[in-house]
């Protein structure tokens, strides 16, 4: 705890250490999102952990300057960094095609990293720190319960590309004799890859739990179908 309670202090040493640690922080978390394909790497959560960090230190040393206190509003520049760094993260989120959402646990990261280093630049060196582990955490052992919950769901939507002549219909022949229970197929006016296919979006009850992983797979050899995807 005493090296906690130094880190919190106001001196050169800590500063310096603190500034270090925000940078530090940020980058792990951003080498983290980098391993998932994610375009926001470590650079920029560096930098935005590392400049929360240091506009919360400004703020207070503006307050606080030679140690007179002013009647200033101290929450106004981490107010501000709240507020700005919304825009970096909408930056990170994408609506593809086939209507996904992508990029919103990235921005959820980016976001946390802007708080976690405005905690450090703060001195609440413990908060920030443990701050740092949950969201490692969370990026990781929590994506890989979501990922098995999601791949055991009853429900399943699947966007295809199949055969502009009978591909709806065999499509559904098929699903049909499967024993999948189609909630919803419709045709989207998305381009295909292919010119002679249709893209069908469908929501599928799979009534038991189905690996998802093996019914892309099965789908996606039919003679009809052209390409598949989860959405």
């Amino acid at each position: 705890m005493g090296v906690i309670h130094y880190l919190e202090s106001w001196n050169n040493i800590s500063i310096v250490i603190r500034l270090l640690l925000a940078m530090l922080f940020g980058a792990l978390i951003g080498l983290e999102r980098s391993t998932q394909k994610h375009n926001t790497g470590a650079r920029t959560f560096a930098l935005v952990s590392l400049g929360a960090a240091l506009a919360t230190m400004l703020n207070i040393y503006l307050v606080t300057m030679d140690g007179h206190s002013y009647s200033a509003d101290i929450s106004r520049i981490p107010a501000g960094v709240v507020s700005g760094i919304g825009f970096l993260g909408a930056g990170c989120i994408l609506v593809t095609g086939r209507n996904q959402v992508k990029g919103i646990s990235t921005a959820a990261s980016l976001w946390v990293t802007a708080i976690m280093g405005m905690a450090l630049g703060a001195g609440f060196v413990l908060a920030s720190s443990l701050c740092f582990v949950l969201v490692l955490a969370s990026n990781t052992l929590l994506q890989k319960v979501s990922h098995h919950v999601e791949e055991n769901n009853k429900l399943m939507s699947i966007c295809l590309e199949v055969d502009r002549a009978k591909g709806v219909q065999k499509l559904r022949k098929e699903l049909g004799d499967t024993g999948y229970q189609v909630l919803s197929m419709n045709k989207t006016k998305q381009k295909p890859l292919n010119e002679a296919d249709v893209v069908v979006v469908v929501d599928l009850n799979l009534g038991k739990k189905r690996s998802h992983r093996e019914i892309i797979d099965h789908l996606g050899g039919l003679e009809f179908v052209d390409y598949i995807e989860e959405i």
